[in-house]
């Protein structure tokens, strides 16, 4: 990945759902998030100036509430053409509440949710674009709200993108309740794995989705996925970046004094570590680079925090 040409169009594919933040029957903050968004905003933040597009594919409705979402995505640099509009359909909907020791609690309500409906039409926006990407990226959570027909037209557009050289990234964010089984989850992934040039991996997910006995068994079994680059991501422990025929690279985790809130700690590192590698950059100095913005994500509130917020 080290001679990127200078402008690289990313798409990536995901759920966008209205995010409560607050107490039950309490004040409530209304934002948005998801993790393909996220990642998204972070990657348009970071690779602006590297010359890295981020554009999201997504479904939403015709009401205010997506209105609202457009516009915000493409005040933060993040490219909207991709996204189909679903008549008479909705944002999914969340609240989350944080405990004193920045862990997150979720509470969903997704299953009208218009991005689950992208796939309903003839052709989407994605596929029609899949021969001018140079990335696709998407998520276990992607591949969930999708049913099979639908994830089988989002693995032939993977291919279509790698067919003409671009590259495939995927993140192994697993949710057991969208998924009717794990062996199903595991069917995917597998599928998903095989058609990437990356993958993102969150060690606890991969312990949960396989049941692995131990994080050292999750650990090895991450190293030997069918990609040329794999990236694992420990939380506070260093990261792992294994290169296809390369020893594997440990980066140091970033610490903080106070964590307020984990969520998009995953989904920020991975917009900074892609808006560096895809400009070229070695996989250690973006794994840093991944590593430094979600430390600065993990003390505030939020899954998008506001860009002022951000250190260099």
């Amino acid at each position: 990945m080290n001679q990127a040409p200078p402008t690289q169009r990313v798409a990536l594919f995901g759920e966008c759902m209205i995010e409560l933040q607050g107490e039950a029957f309490g004040a409530m903050r209304q934002t948005f998030g998801g993790d393909t968004l996220n990642t998204a905003v972070y990657l348009a933040r970071s690779g602006a100036a590297r010359g890295v597009h981020a554009t999201y594919a997504t479904g939403l409705g015709d009401d205010r509430y997506s209105d609202e979402m457009l516009r915000r995505w493409q005040l933060e640099g993040v490219g909207t053409e991709l996204v189909r509009r679903v008549p008479g359909g909705v944002p999914g909907l969340y609240t989350i509440s944080v405990d004193e020791h920045g862990e997150r609690t979720f509470t969903y309500w997704r299953d009208s949710s218009a991005a689950r409906a992208y796939f309903d039409a003839a052709e989407t926006p994605l596929e029609a674009s899949a021969d001018a990407l140079d990335a696709l990226y998407f998520s276990g959570i992607s591949l969930a709200i999708l049913n099979a027909a639908a994830r089988a037209r989002l693995f032939e557009t993977a291919r279509r993108v790698r067919a003409h050289g671009g590259r495939v990234i995927f993140d192994n964010n697993y949710r057991p309740r969208l998924w009717p089984d794990a062996q199903t989850a595991q069917a995917a992934y597998a599928q998903a794995l095989a058609l990437s040039d990356v993958a993102l991996v969150t060690l606890d997910d991969e312990q949960l989705l396989y049941g692995d006995a131990s994080l050292a068994d999750s650990r090895a079994r991450s190293r030997a996925a069918p990609c040329g680059e794999v990236v694992i991501k420990q939380g506070a422990g260093p990261v792992i970046v294994r290169l296809a025929g390369k020893p594997p690279i440990e980066v140091p985790a970033v610490r903080v004094e106070r964590v307020v809130d984990t969520t998009a700690a995953g989904d920020s590192f991975a917009g900074a570590y892609l808006a560096a590698r895809l400009s070229g950059a070695e996989a250690a100095d973006a794994a840093a680079a991944g590593a430094r913005l979600a430390a600065q994500v993990i003390q505030h509130r939020g899954a998008i925090i506001a860009a002022e917020l951000l250190r260099p």
